[in-house]
C-alpha cells in the first residue's frame, strides 16, 4: 500500500499574515506526524500575494524543528533559479540540523511569473538549459569529495540527502530514469502527461547508487470532510485560486462560497475542472473509492496531498481524514 504525505504552499489566507501562515504549516506538520505521513514537503513560489513558502529552506527548517520523526523537504526547489553550490550549503545544513530527515525535491520551472523570474536567475536561457547538468552537479556536492575536487560544499559534502526529480511533463521523467533517481508527478495541477510520464519513467529507469528500482510519487490536490457537501463547499477556495491564476490576478488565498456560478466563466470551469480532474474531495467514503482507484492507476508507491483549505482547523480535520483512508485501504489490501 501507498504512504500517503503532505505538500504544504503556506497558503496566507485573506485577512491572514505570513506569520499566521508559518505557525499554520508547523502545526499541519506536527498533525501529520502524529498521524502517520510519511513527509512534509513545501513548494518554491516567489512573488503571489497568497502563498508564504518563498525561502523554502528557510521554511523547511522551521517545520523540521517542530518535528521530530517526520521527512521534511523540498516540493520542491526550483533549482533553475539558484545555483547548485548555493541548494548544496543550504540543504548540507538541514542535513546536519536535522539528520536523516531531509528530502531535496528539484524541478525546473521557475514557480512564479517571467519577470520575477528573470529577477530571480538574471539569465533565463542558461538556467534553462543547464538543468541536467545543475542536477548532475548538485549530486557531486552533496556526495563523498573526490579527489581531485575544485569545489566543495561545506556544509553539504558527504552529507548525501536524497534527491528527487519533480516533474509535470515527460522531460523530468526521462531524466530521473537515466540517473536513477525517484521521480514525483505533479497531477495535482497538471493531470495531462500523468500516465504517459510515468511509464516513461519505468520503462528508462536505470538502477543507480541511490535506487535499485523505479520510486513514484504523484500528487492529488485533497479536500476531506464528513460530509461530500461540506468537502465541495470547502474546495471552492482552490477553485477561486485556479481562477485568479488563469486571469493573472494572483491575491490572498480565498475563503470558500456558497457557490461557483457567476465567479469564473464556462471556459474557466473547462479549465479549473481538467487542471483538478485528479483531485480527492468528499467524505470518509468517497475519498477512500478515489484513492484506491487513483492508486491502482497509477501503482504509485507513494500519493503526496495538498489540502487547500481556507480555515485551519478544516484543514487539519482533512489531514486526519486521509490518515484514516490510508489505514483503512491498507488494511483492505
Amino acid at each position: 500500500m501507498a504512504t500517503f504525505s503532505v505538500l504544504d504552499l503556506s497558503p496566507i489566507t485573506e485577512g491572514g499574515s505570513v506569520a499566521q501562515s508559518l505557525e499554520n504549516s508547523r502545526r499541519l506538520a506536527q498533525a501529520a506526524e502524529e498521524n502517520g505521513y510519511n513527509r512534509f514537503w513545501l513548494a518554491e513560489h516567489h512573488g503571489m500575494k497568497g502563498i508564504a513558502s518563498a525561502a523554502t529552506s528557510i521554511v523547511i527548517s522551521h517545520v523540521a524543528a517542530a518535528t521530530k520523526t517526520i521527512r521534511v523537504g523540498s516540493g520542491g526547489i526550483m533549482l533553475p533559479n539558484h545555483s547548485p553550490l548555493v541548494i548544496a550549503e543550504q540543504f548540507g545544513t538541514l542535513a546536519a540540523l536535522y539528520p536523516g530527515r531531509i528530502d531535496l525535491g528539484l524541478g525546473r520551472a521557475p514557480g512564479t511569473d517571467m519577470r520575477t523570474a528573470q529577477a530571480l536567475r538574471r539569465n533565463m536561457e542558461a538556467s534553462g538549459n543547464n538543468f541536467p547538468n545543475d542536477v548532475v552537479e548538485l549530486q557531486a556536492l552533496l556526495g563523498p569529495v573526490a579527489e581531485d575536487q575544485k569545489i566543495i560544499a561545506v556544509p553539504g559534502a558527504d552529507t548525501n540527502v536524497p534527491i528527487w526529480l519533480l516533474g509535470s511533463s515527460h522531460f523530468s521523467a526521462h531524466l530521473a530514469g537515466m540517473l536513477g533517481l525517484p521521480f514525483a508527478f505533479a497531477s495535482h495541477f497538471a493531470p495531462d502527461m500523468l500516465l504517459s510520464a510515468l511509464e516513461i519513467y519505468r520503462e528508462r529507469f536505470t538502477p543507480s547508487a541511490t535506487l535499485d528500482r523505479p520510486q513514484v510519487m504523484v500528487g492529488v490536490m485533497g479536500v476531506a470532510a464528513d460530509t461530500d457537501e461540506e468537502a465541495n463547499h470547502l474546495f471552492t477556495s482552490m477553485q477561486q485560486s485556479f481562477v485568479a491564476l488563469r486571469r493573472n490576478a494572483r491575491g490572498q488565498f480565498p475563503p470558500p462560497v456558497k457557490s461557483m456560478d457567476g465567479l469564473w466563466s464556462y471556459d474557466e470551469k473547462i479549465f479549473v475542472d481538467h487542471s483538478m480532474m485528479y483531485a480527492v474531495v468528499g467524505s470518509p467514503e468517497t475519498i477512500r473509492r478515489k484513492i484506491g482507484a487513483f492508486l491502482e492507476q497509477t501503482r504509485a508507491d507513494e500519493l503526496i496531498i495538498s489540502m487547500p483549505i481556507f480555515d485551519m482547523e478544516a484543514r487539519l480535520h482533512s489531514l486526519r481524514l486521509f490518515a484514516d483512508a490510508q489505514k483503512d485501504l491498507a488494511k483492505a489490501a
